[in-house]
């Protein structure tokens, strides 16, 4: 299940189109998840439990830990999980970081 702030609810084909208009997908999903079901190509694993400290860190930081581009207030994010309940709390985390 995805999710993004204009579309709390988003398909695998919407998910696909965004991703060509370079949005940062931020799977939540645990690292053993992961292992057992999988990588999403082009997307970054933050378990949600480190997610509320990932996007206040340092960009360089951040850079370092997960080999991607800290993500502006401003830039497109669209976060994924298995059943779509920690997406949306990951989206309310972001959203109450200041995120767009």
């Amino acid at each position: 299940s995805l999710c993004a702030a204009a579309a709390p609810n988003l398909s695998y084909q919407e998910l696909k189109d965004l991703k060509k208009a370079n949005v940062l997908h931020i799977d939540v999903r645990e690292r053993w998840e992961i292992d057992r079901f999988g990588k999403i190509p082009e997307s970054i694993n933050i378990p949600l439990g480190e997610l509320m400290e990932a996007l206040q860190m340092d960009p360089m930081e951040f850079k370092a830990q997960y080999n991607q581009k800290m993500p502006s207030k401003s830039d497109p994010v669209v976060f994924s999980c298995l059943a779509g309940t920690r997406s949306k709390q990951a989206l309310g985390f972001a959203m109450s970081l200041g995120f767009s």
